[in-house]
């Protein structure tokens, strides 16, 4: 069986194991998103350079701690970026049409203390992804492009598939001067999350992978490695998101 049909496949089952554990408390469900909205937070600043481990990067932003030897840019990047994080799970609860407007305000609030200037601010300026050969549109198309993006984000039909496409077609676009491949990610997190899955993190030792695929469906015009890659990961999450689910839920007692 081909490799994509086959990890959708699984992850349609673990999508049902999901949705019949709901609703799960609400005490339990915090903990485990607050844990896993710091490991997005470091995974994706990791992804871009950013120095700070994911022990600082929890320090940082649970107790403001500064963290000796490191950047006050890695610091303000991490606390940005989770509060960004939080504003996308408020905008997925409430079922907010994802559009535009949307993704300008997810990258204002990723660069909000780090890079302020630059938030939600289209490029005027030429763009280069460093140690690629992509070549990105011209600056002065990327108002019509993000508008015709905008456009198919709200009528594209819910599915990983989507949420993973409209990762990649943020990238190409790179629509702004910098902050692209992190508000890429939380876009398309906040597709999942609209569509009831966990959020996907891009682990940092999965960094080549990542970006190989990517520049493929760019250079070839071939999505598939990068759909296969980011179904995986999803897959792999919703493991991980089960079984911490499954041991917050209170056991039943046995019988006797």
């Amino acid at each position: 069986m081909d490799a994509l049909v086959n990890v959708i496949t699984a992850i349609a089952a673990k999508k049902q194991q999901l949705d019949a554990m709901r609703p799960v408390s609400r005490a339990a469900l915090l903990a485990l998103q607050k844990s896993y909205d710091v490991d997005l937070t470091y995974t994706s600043n990791a992804i871009e350079g950013n120095t700070l481990t994911l022990r600082e990067t929890a320090e940082v932003i649970e107790h403001g701690i500064t963290v000796g030897g490191k950047s006050l840019r890695d610091h303000l990047e991490a606390v940005d970026h989770y509060n960004a994080v939080l504003w996308m799970r408020d905008v997925a609860a409430k079922a907010t049409p994802v559009d535009e407007t949307i993704v300008r305000e997810l990258h204002r609030r990723i660069v909000a203390r780090s890079q302020p200037d630059i938030g939600g601010v289209y490029s005027t300026l030429p763009r280069r992804i460093v140690g690629s050969s992509i070549v990105l549109p011209n600056a002065a198309k990327i108002p019509q492009l993000m508008k015709d993006f905008g456009e198919w984000l709200n009528k594209a039909a819910p599915a990983p598939a989507t949420s993973f496409n409209a990762h990649f077609r943020l990238v190409e676009i790179h629509p702004f001067s910098d902050g692209n491949g992190r508000t890429a990610r939380l876009l398309m997190n906040l597709l999942l999350l609209q569509e009831g899955y966990p959020p996907v993190a891009v682990r940092p030792e999965d960094r080549k992978e990542y970006l190989d695929t990517l520049q493929h469906a760019s250079m070839k015009d071939d999505l598939k490695p990068f759909q296969t890659f980011m179904h995986k990961r999803l897959d792999a999450t919703l493991d991980e998101y089960l079984a911490a689910l499954q041991e917050a839920l209170p056991q039943k007692p046995e019988d006797t």
